[in-house]
């Protein structure tokens, strides 16, 4: 039996692995338990995550990744081990090989990082790939010809934002202003605003189900539980859509910001191709209501959020993998 290759979509908040022939057979969180006194890992992923902001002081729940790039080397390692054994892809005696992806403007140190998390957990040959050609590639876009596409991606740690052509990356940029850093407006917001202290996980909760980016477009409400800063008892208050427009507006016109910094270094003449293929949504980031809305009034050119933007870094794996010994052998040294 020989061993399949594998695609991974390491992500500060979730990974996805997409395996050669099968489609994606994993998404679960970047989240790792570990018992601190025995140095013992208790859970990984969607476990682990159920954990968060409610262990003992013995227990910590770790996000080994942060703004894209690995923060904690061997609880990576231990994760991508977990997942990759979990997937039963080994070969009798071959490994698979892996197609990572990284943000654009990693430095040569994370690359190798990410790299060697992926060798020393069971990978073959390891090739690297920059996110957004690869989400790109799994939004349905034709990046080969020679013309241009724009996508912006927004994840959990990082929002990649590209121009490509001809299959690589014209102009670029990645930002540190992504998912997290919504959910922790929302949490200093209600903190500010209420004097009540709540977890990551209702501020994920609130940005998911009331949240919006777009003045006006939704009025929802929602009755949230926390602890009173002054009492320090527990307390319920109701929010509203509006408000989580005002705590994110400042986070999301950086998002904006980068957008038109990298259409302005654009060439003409791809400029002239976005206008008319619009500008491609991926990421989980693209499901926060009303950011399709706010980028195409402030960019002035059609947004669409991508069919399935969650994944699309994950497709886009599958498809290069079909094409594995085609790609550049982009091997760090």
């Amino acid at each position: 039996m020989f061993a399949k290759d594998i695609g991974i979509d390491l992500g500060t908040a979730n990974v996805l692995i997409h395996v050669k022939g099968q489609g994606i057979v994993l998404n679960e969180p970047s989240v790792v338990a570990i018992e601190k006194t025995a140095n013992k890992v208790l859970a990984v992923g969607e476990e682990a995550r159920r954990m968060v902001g409610r262990t003992p002081g013995n227990i910590v729940a770790i996000r080994p990744l942060k703004d894209g790039v690995i923060a904690d080397f061997d609880v990576t390692e231990t994760m991508l081990r977990y997942f990759i054994n979990k997937l039963n892809v080994k070969g009798f005696l071959s490994k698979p090989r892996i197609l990572i992806c990284c943000p654009t403007n990693i430095t040569s140190v994370e690359q190798k990082a990410i790299r060697e998390a992926a060798e020393k957990s069971g990978g073959k040959n390891v090739y690297l790939e920059e996110e957004p050609k690869v989400a790109a590639i799994g939004a349905g876009m034709d990046i080969f010809q020679p013309s241009g596409n724009m996508v912006v991606d927004i994840g959990g740690g990082t929002t990649d934002i590209a121009v490509l052509s001809m299959g690589d990356i014209v102009t670029s940029s990645s930002i540190k202003m992504a998912g997290d850093k919504f959910d922790n407006e929302i949490l200093q917001y209600i903190k500010r605003e209420y004097k009540l202290l709540i977890g990551e996980r209702t501020a994920e909760n609130i940005k998911m189900n009331i949240g919006t980016v777009f003045p006006g477009a939704r009025n929802e409400e929602m009755d949230i539980r926390g602890r009173d800063m002054v009492s320090g008892l527990p307390r319920t208050i109701t929010i509203k859509s509006a408000e989580i427009e005002k705590a994110l507006r400042e986070s999301v016109s950086i998002i904006v910001h980068a957008t038109k910094n990298v259409l302005e270094k654009t060439p003409p003449e791809l400029s002239a191709d976005i206008i008319d293929r619009g500008v491609i949504l991926t990421g989980g980031g693209a499901l926060l209501h009303g950011i399709d809305q706010l980028l195409a009034e402030e960019i002035k050119v059609p947004v669409l959020v991508a069919e399935n933007p969650m994944s699309s870094v994950a497709i886009g794996t599958g498809i290069m993998l079909e094409n594995i010994d085609k790609i550049s052998r982009r091997k760090l040294v």
